[in-house]
């Protein structure tokens, strides 16, 4: 692509949210994932917000009028149907109206909301604030009652697709204990779009499908599925993210007055330092997620170990290790954070998660340098982030070695993320 100024660069991005907008929600890439995915509007919001505040708001809003009784968010909302995806609402059969998936995502909602908020305090915005707070704290309550099995502040995904990392090593071990058996044949659509080198593999899909079959079978009873489910992990990257959205829930919650429910997410707050323990792996050096069946350390250095300090877990020690990580890492790659630890046997610079950077994380890494006082790591992942985009345009992820991208193009959370961060 011929190269395009930091004003050009804007400029696209802006092009790409407007026209993968659908009419209060926008979709990731129209040509491989044609509804509303939880996270990515999320995302979307914050790049909305850069100009066009309204619009938003409205983003989040539309996410969390799918919301099922008793809080619990899917990670998508079939608005319209498109029988070119799969799997696709009937597959789900969640019997939701409008037709959602059954599993969730990682809970960024409410640390957008707050910057949204903070964005324009007015009267204008606040009736909306109010509106959306019950329902955020309904989520996290059903995160941490159907979650939490253990008490200890960790989130428990009980799909790899919930981690929004749907191929990390992370997931090897554990997914291994799915049976396949009877899945039956199906049609992949996504590797009709994309290079199939660059997805996850048909083992990785049969595992996926299974776990979808499971929850179908209990009727997406989440309690159930949270007790028996053969696929239960608790994910390093959810927990991090849902403690730093519990901060700032807490402080949308301290602005509305709310006070007793200020004291709700200060205690699930104090499980900070539990959650850091249980999710520290003493032989990896490293934050890792842990399958919860067997009590094993999933062993794998990804992206989302960095998200410590963007949950603000941690201890001296334990901080030093991990920016020794980063060193070491920033010293085998061209640009910063590939989703997978270059010295691990496992790791693929273009396939999904098994190796490539993806914009998303990388500004949650960066939040968390910044929120920890480590602000040349903050800066090398902002500017590494902006380059890799600069590069080749807005793409799913890149090759952290040589900057080429992998997956679809005209991402609209990497639009997003240039605007509001990257490009900044």
């Amino acid at each position: 692509m011929t190269a395009l100024n930091q004003d050009q660069l804007s400029a696209r991005a802006r092009e790409i949210l407007t026209g993968n907008d659908r009419g209060g929600y926008t979709v990731p890439n129209g040509r491989v994932y044609p509804f509303q995915w939880n996270w990515d509007s999320a995302f979307v919001a914050l790049g909305f917000a850069t100009f066009d505040l309204d619009r938003a708001w409205r983003e989040v809003e539309t996410l969390f009028e799918a919301q099922w009784p008793g809080g619990f968010v899917p990670h998508i909302v079939f608005w319209k149907d498109d029988p070119g995806y799969f799997p696709g609402p009937d597959v789900w059969a969640s019997g939701r109206t409008p037709p959602t998936s059954g599993i969730t995502q990682p809970p960024v909602a409410a640390s957008v909301v707050r910057a949204l908020w903070e964005a324009d305090e007015s009267a204008a915005f606040r009736p909306r604030l109010e509106a959306l707070f019950p329902k955020l704290l309904a989520w996290h309550r059903w995160f941490h009652e159907v979650r939490d099995p253990l008490r200890t502040g960790v989130v428990v995904a009980t799909h790899p697709w919930e981690t929004g990392r749907d191929n990390s090593a992370e997931w090897d071990a554990p997914a291994s204990a799915v049976d396949v058996s009877n899945v039956g044949e199906y049609q992949r659509r996504d590797t009709s779009h994309l290079d199939q080198s660059m997805r996850p593999t048909k083992l990785d899909y049969d595992r996926y499908l299974a776990l979808v079959q499971f929850g179908r079978a209990t009727g997406w009873d989440h309690r159930r599925i949270g007790q028996t489910n053969p696929f239960r992990v608790a994910d390093v990257g959810m927990t991090m993210i849902l403690l730093r959205a519990n901060r700032d829930l807490l402080v949308l919650a301290q602005a509305l007055g709310r006070t007793a429910e200020a004291a709700e997410i200060a205690g699930w707050l104090s499980l900070a330092d539990k959650a850091g323990d249980y999710l520290w792996d003493e032989a990896l050096g490293a934050y890792s997620s842990r399958d919860i069946i067997t009590g094993r350390s999933c062993g794998a250095l990804t992206s989302a170990s960095f998200l410590n300090f963007y949950g603000g877990v941690g201890r001296p020690d334990r901080d030093r290790a991990m920016l020794a990580h980063a060193e070491r890492i920033a010293g085998q790659v061209g640009r910063l954070m590939p989703s997978l630890d270059p010295a691990d046997p496992r790791f693929e610079p273009l396939r999904y998660w098994r190796g490539p950077v993806w914009a998303v994380v990388n500004y949650l890494i960066g939040t968390g340098f910044a929120l920890a006082g480590h602000a040349d790591w903050a800066e090398r992942v902002r500017r590494d982030t902006g380059e890799l985009i600069a590069a080749t345009g807005f793409h799913e992820a890149y090759n952290p070695l040589n900057s080429a991208p992998s997956g679809g193009d005209d991402f609209s959370w990497t639009a997003a993320i240039w605007l509001h961060w990257a490009g900044r």
